[in-house]
């Protein structure tokens, strides 16, 4: 029974991880550019939900309405004012600008006198309820995280298969200037791909707070699921979840039967296993390139 229960755990915290990965991919896939500040966008996510609850008096389920919309819109504003002036530039700068976007988001929280340097709890209505499963003892805060990943990964995958919006980003991603010349907006598309990144971003941190709390460093946790992401496969938005999914049940198990500090490495190891075996992931496609 123990095993299991590492295991249930470990799908909670790798869902949490594949959410995030699902930023980088769905970036990835619309700009070519890989964002490493999704981490911290999660954390802006779970500071608005705060926010609305704390100082607005909202309930739980409006303050998550709100702080996703609230997200979304930051994302597209930020592709807008911050990162399409930049677009065509070196993959480097685009990576370091958004390492600095991050920085500055960090900073800004931490900023914030009484917030920004306490760690706060989101109250949320099932927090610390337990559900008896025969022997087993099911956290409701990690099934609530199974269930709403679970949720979101249908509706996406219906945006991009029925949905007029979600075919053009596919045929986008395939190739833009081709898709450009076919009458699809794709500057556009890009904003609401950034928009939907920081949307899910926010999700992911709502649903991580009620167990690990809200905290200007909880964006650290975008160095784990970037891992995620290659393990997936970098341009495979199925392969993010997957990938999450295994980093999280390999840490929750690495954990327990592994001697201390392994856990703090194990996604690292399975990327370094995944590029030795097969470096363009679980789901990512193999490219040739002709010479």
């Amino acid at each position: 029974m123990q095993f299991i229960q590492l295991v249930i755990s470990g799908i909670a915290q790798g869902c949490i991880y594949g959410l995030i990965a699902l930023g980088f991919v769905l970036i990835y896939k619309a700009t070519e550019t890989v964002s490493f500040a999704q981490g911290e966008l999660m954390m802006l996510g779970a500071f608005g939900g705060l926010g609305v609850m704390s100082f607005m008096g909202l309930p739980y389920w409006a303050a998550v309405l709100g702080a996703i919309a609230g997200m979304a819109l930051f994302g597209m504003l930020l592709e807008r004012l911050v990162i399409r002036p930049i677009l065509g530039q070196p993959a480097f700068s685009i990576v370091m600008l958004t390492i600095g976007i991050g920085y500055v988001a960090r900073g800004a929280i931490t900023m914030i006198p009484g917030i920004g340097t306490e760690t706060q709890a989101l109250p949320v209505p099932y927090k610390d309820q337990v559900l008896n499963a025969g022997p087993l003892l099911l956290n409701v805060e990690q099934l609530v995280v199974i269930a709403a990943t679970a949720v979101l990964s249908a509706l996406l995958y219906a945006l991009f298969r029925y949905s007029k919006v979600g075919i053009a980003m596919q045929a986008a991603s395939q190739n833009q200037l081709a898709a450009y010349y076919m009458g699809i907006p794709v500057q556009r598309l890009n904003n609401l791909v950034w928009g939907l990144a920081a949307a899910v971003a926010a999700i992911a941190g709502l649903l991580l707070a009620p167990i690990t709390f809200v905290h200007a460093n909880m964006g650290f946790i975008g160095l784990k699921a970037f891992p995620a992401a290659v393990v997936g496969g970098f341009g495979s938005l199925p392969g993010a979840l997957v990938g999450g999914l295994v980093i999280g049940t390999v840490e929750s198990l690495s954990g327990f039967y592994l001697p201390e500090g392994f856990k703090d490495v194990a996604a690292y190891v399975v990327v370094l296993v995944m590029l030795m075996v097969r470096p363009n992931g679980l789901f990512g496609e193999r490219l040739r390139k002709k010479v």
